[in-house]
Formats: C-alpha cells, structure tokens, sequence
C-alpha cells in the first residue's frame, strides 16, 4: 500500500468520501486526481492529490487541469441545453433547418434532440481520419454533414463518443456564428470563473496533467467490436498522444476536448442541482433544464453495448444508476474514469477528475464504484 498526501478539505460528514479517495491511492489505482463535491448549494468537499506527471516530479496542484474526455458532454449538454433556452435553438426543429448541408444523405428529418442523444446514426466515419483532420473542426462538421446515417435514424442510439463534438460545433457556428466553446466561455465561464475550457490558449499549457493510460483495451479491443463500435473508436485517431497535443487543447472538441478540474464541474452541476444559479445569476430556467432531461430513448446502445437512458446529450440516471440511487439524476462520464453528474432531489452535485486512464475489463472502474458507494453513505 502507497499513502499519498491529500489536499484540500472535507467536511466531517462526508469524510466517507475522503476516505475513498484516500484508499484509491492506495490501492495503486492512481496517479493524480482531484474530487468535488457540493450539497445543497454549499462545497462540502474540494480535495486533491497525487502527480500531474508519470514521473512523478510535479504535484497536483489545486488548480491543476485535465483533459476529461467526454465528461466535456455534459457541458455540451448544458450549452444546448441554454442555447433553447435563449430561444436560438428548437430541440424539436431539424438540423438541416439550421443547417442544410445536413439534410444531405438520408438525414433531413434528423432533430437537433435526436443528434445530441445519439440516435443520428453518424457515431463514426466512414474512413479512418488522419491525426490532422481530426483536430480541424471545420473540416470534420462538412465531412459528417455530408455522411450517411449507419441505421435509421431515430430508431436506436449509438455513442456518437468523438463526432458529437464537431457535429455540435459545426450546427452550434450555423447558428450563432461561434463553436461551442466558445459560447460557453463567453457566456458562462468568464463571467463566473469557472476553470473549465473547450479550447484551450497555449498559456495555460502549464496546468494541464500528463495523461496516462492502463493498457487496457477499450470495448474488449478491436476483435470484440460490433459495425458501430468499429467505426466509433477505430477510425479517428483519439487517444492519450494526441489528446496531449497543442492542436488537441486548441481545438477543445466538445465532445472529448474539454481541460478542466473537479471543481468546475462540480459547481456547474451544482447550480443544475439547486436553483440553476450562479453567482446569483440564473444560467437556465427550469422549463429549460427539463427539457434536456427528459429521456429521449432508453436502449441498448449499439456503440456502449449496455442499456442506456439518453436525455438530450446528458446520461439520466435509470438505466445503470451509475450516479447514486435516485433515477432523477443526470450527468457524464468520461473515457479512463472521470465524471461529473447533478441530483435534483438530494441537492447533491459531485465530479471526478484525474490523470490515469484505467479501461476495465468487464467491470466498472472500482475508483468510480468507490467515491459513489462513499456519496451514497454520506447521504444515509
């Protein structure tokens, strides 16, 4: 057993949680990481610990960032989610009504609730992609506007894990003339200071933690894949290397691409969980969160390949329960372990972030199973 020094604070009521972040340093399972949890409008947990590099020379910081993979989703979620609410955007209207390029293929009658809960049928490319188009965002929205759908759209979901990314930003440009990163930065985390970017200047390279991956194959590795899985993970080049790249941080696809920390995370989930505001500002009414919340389809993802509840871009909690007991919460993770997640009705808002990428094998990530099983406690 390794002891790691832990940063930060918990308030005694929660310590189950610090305990369990404590032990999965122990238990080997990482190298840094940060966790963040608020109850009721109020941070009762904010703690930190472990290395932003392999070697071990760098401490994690509090500030420290991370690329988060597709927790970035649920800040996609919640930008789509306040683009309707501001009246720019129909979640019942066709993306080609906004984008008619779009339509193009078998895809007129595609809603924009149907794109962002993965039921468009473009959860892949239908060629591998180079490591340079994948970080062109421009190319890679003309390139899937122009695709087939790989079943029928709405019939089924399928992860759309990367090309929800340039697909949001290319409907988000046609809409309000700027990427969805962009969009959250100047409407969100500029005037409330939160440390989360889709996009980041080279500036802030300093912060961000060295990821590192397990070795582990994803999805039981390529002689395990299904048509969609194979199209979803083996044709764009995604993956630690490039994802430590500055073209990668600059382009922040809002898919895979957002650097952050739990903090952030957590205190925008935490306005979702309460009275949607921050800093005593409302960010979305509650016709307007509801709307992204209610479950678009409930299935057997064909690229997840486990029963999943879609909200439209956020994971709601029924299917798997992932996130606690109450089926009412909502939220997403992220590719190697991170997540961050709301829950209305205990007022609970929490996110993980870290650097060591663990791809279990038939079984969920145990540092995950820890930290919930220590929020559910907590709440007893």
């Amino acid at each position: 057993m390794q002891t790691m020094e832990i940063s930060g604070r918990a308030d005694s009521s929660f310590q189950r949680i610090a305990d369990a972040f404590e032990q999965n340093f122990a238990e080997g399972y990482e190298l840094g990481a940060a966790f963040c949890l608020f109850k009721n409008g109020e941070k009762k947990v904010d703690i930190w610990g472990g290395h932003m590099d392999a070697a071990k020379t760098r401490p994690w910081e509090k500030d420290t960032l991370v690329n988060v993979w597709s927790t970035t989703k649920g800040i996609l979620a919640f930008c789509v989610a306040r683009l309707a609410d501001q009246g720019h955007l129909d979640l019942d209207q066709n993306v080609a009504h906004y984008w008619p390029a779009f339509g193009s293929n078998g895809k007129r009658d595609i809603t924009v609730a149907q794109l962002f809960s993965h039921q468009a049928g473009l959860c892949g490319t239908s060629r591998k992609i180079t490591p340079e188009e994948c970080v062109n965002t421009d190319f890679l929205a003309s390139f899937l506007a122009s695709e087939r759908p790989q079943w029928e759209p709405g019939t089924r979901s399928g992860y759309h894990a990367f090309t929800l990314g340039p697909l949001a930003d290319g409907l988000f440009q046609k809409v309000i003339g700027k990427t969805v990163g962009a969009y959250f930065a100047e409407e969100i985390a500029k005037p409330h200071e939160l440390d989360f970017h889709m996009g980041l200047p080279a500036s802030e390279d300093d912060r961000i933690a060295e990821l590192t991956h397990d070795g582990g194959l994803q999805t039981g590795g390529p002689d395990n894949w299904n048509e969609f899985q194979a199209r979803a993970h083996g044709n764009t080049p995604t993956g630690v290397e490039i994802a430590m790249t500055r073209e990668w941080r600059a382009q922040g696809t809002p898919s895979a691409g957002g650097q952050g920390n739990a903090r952030s995370v957590a205190t925008l989930y935490s306005a979702l969980a309460t009275d949607r505001c921050l800093n005593g500002t409302e960010i979305i009414s509650q016709a307007g969160l509801d709307a992204v919340t209610q479950i678009q389809i409930e299935n057997k993802d064909l690229v997840i390949g486990l029963p999943v509840s879609w909200g439209v871009g956020y994971v709601i909690n029924t299917s798997k329960l992932v996130f606690g007991p109450n089926p009412e919460a909502f939220g997403h993770s992220g590719w190697g372990g991170s997540f961050g997640f709301a829950d209305p009705i205990t007022g609970i808002a929490a996110a993980y972030t870290m650097n060591r990428m663990i791809e279990p094998q038939g079984a969920p990530d145990p540092r995950v199973v820890s930290l919930i099983k220590a929020i559910s406690a907590s709440m007893a």
